[in-house]
């Protein structure tokens, strides 16, 4: 079990490089060489936090039954001191291409002293593009493996009519049985890791995260963090594999949903939007009355 105290606490290294915090205010300042004036990193930090207190309030201290498979996206990278929590379609495969990541057992003291990054993106953009890649695309090894697992199911369970061909690829999903099955309650087993809200996948309130990134200034603010992280020798990619959907592509596929299965990905989604400072006008142009 880990101690769920011991998570948000942060204590002063004394390499010239970390970074020093406030306990109190969570606000830390830099006194090394590569000192950076305050970043949208550090207002997002502060801006999750404030988000938990509102949210939660006193039940985000209230954690016994906190343990390691809580944190189970969260790998390690000793050499830079570096906790980070992969976040499927969010550009996950590029960080771990540039960290030198070990993942396993960990002791609390990383979660003490370590810098704590995530990358966050717009619930509803991932979800896009969670089901273009694993379920739309044809004759790819990924999208196979999903059609397979989770396209055959869908169609049995939510299509009438369904032709046997269907039925036996599963690769013909509509984004609309998808959101179905997503938004599903009855079956833990629509939970899979690359629509699963992000606050279930990272932990943001019992996790003080340090370095909030977002998809939409992905490389921007990675520059920052390796700059942080003392590593000079590796670049960020210039563009994600996938590129953020347009708002034509939003609209073509959340045009097809109806009303209530809206709304039920906003209740899904609800505190991701409201921990993230996202919301449903940001790639839709409206918000539900």
């Amino acid at each position: 079990m880990i101690d769920a105290n011991i998570i948000g606490e942060h204590t002063l290294t004394d390499d010239g490089r970390r970074k020093s915090f406030e306990t109190e205010g969570s606000v830390y300042s830099w006194t090394g060489p590569n000192a950076l004036a305050r970043s949208a990193l550090v207002e997002r930090q502060e801006r999750l936090q404030y988000n938990c207190e509102e949210i939660l309030g006193d039940k985000n201290s209230q954690n016994d039954d906190l343990n390691p498979e809580s944190f189970r996206n969260i790998l390690v990278d000793e050499q830079h001191e570096l906790l980070y929590c992969y976040v499927p379609k969010v550009a996950c495969t590029n960080w771990k291409r540039v960290l030198m990541v070990a993942t396993g057992k960990w002791p609390e003291r990383m979660l003490a002293t370590y810098d704590k990054l995530i990358v966050v993106r717009h619930p509803l953009e991932r979800l896009l593009s969670a089901y273009r890649n694993k379920l739309e695309a044809k004759h790819e090894k990924s999208s196979k493996y999903f059609q397979t697992r989770f396209g055959k199911k869908i169609i049995r369970r939510y299509r009438q009519n369904a032709t046997a061909e269907s039925l036996r690829n599963g690769d013909d999903v509509t984004f609309r049985e998808f959101v179905q099955f997503v938004t599903d309650d009855s079956s833990n087993e629509t939970r899979n890791e690359h629509w699963k809200p992000i606050y279930e996948l990272c932990q943001p309130c019992l996790v003080n995260y340090n370095l909030v990134s977002k998809y939409e200034s992905l490389v921007e603010d990675a520059t920052e963090v390796l700059e942080r992280m003392g590593v000079e020798s590796v670049s960020f990619p210039t563009k994600p594999a996938n590129s953020e959907p347009t708002a034509k592509k939003l609209d073509k596929y959340y045009s097809t949903l109806t009303y209530k299965q809206l709304r039920k990905l906003v209740d899904l989604y609800k505190l991701d939007l409201r921990l993230f400072d996202y919301s449903l006008e940001d790639v839709l142009g409206f918000s539900l009355a």
